[in-house]
């Protein structure tokens, strides 16, 4: 399980340490392997090699004749971007993907259970404050019988 949410500093090759907490999850499958792509609401998704998988086999039986499928698979496979992670532990992002992300210096790690999510230290902040002020009423609507 991905989970907890970490600071931290995009260095000027454009590489992130993944946090240790999080980094065990990430080795554990195909030598490290990570696989970044554009998330939604303008951050990225890091799948450790195992849930890629079975992400991509979900997207594939989507049917591709229909419009927001179609579109979807294409904006998420055209952004993906292959990755390990290295003896400190950081991999190196995608550039093209930085514009999207609006990722400059400073990023949040966030886990999401089956992925990690990176996001820019802004954009995080405007989203979960956005987000802080609807949890509970999110919560009723989701649990209601």
């Amino acid at each position: 399980m991905i989970i907890g949410e970490y600071r931290c500093k995009i260095d000027e090759k454009g590489r992130i340490v993944i946090p240790a907490k999080m980094r065990n999850v990430f080795s554990d499958n195909a030598g490290g392997a990570v696989y970044i792509t554009r998330g939604l609401e303008r951050c990225l998704f890091v799948y450790p090699a195992a849930q890629w998988t079975a992400q991509t086999e979900k997207l594939k039986s989507l049917p591709f004749t229909k419009g927001n499928p179609r579109t979807f698979t294409r904006l998420f496979f055209s952004g993906a971007f292959e990755s390990k992670i290295d003896r400190q532990g950081r991999i190196a992002l995608p550039q093209h993907l930085f514009p999207y992300a609006e990722l400059h210096n400073d990023a949040v790690v966030i886990g999401v259970g089956d992925r990690a999510e990176i996001w820019s230290e802004e954009g995080w902040k405007k989203y979960a404050g956005d987000a802080l002020d609807v949890y509970s009423q999110i919560a009723e609507k989701m649990l209601e019988p």
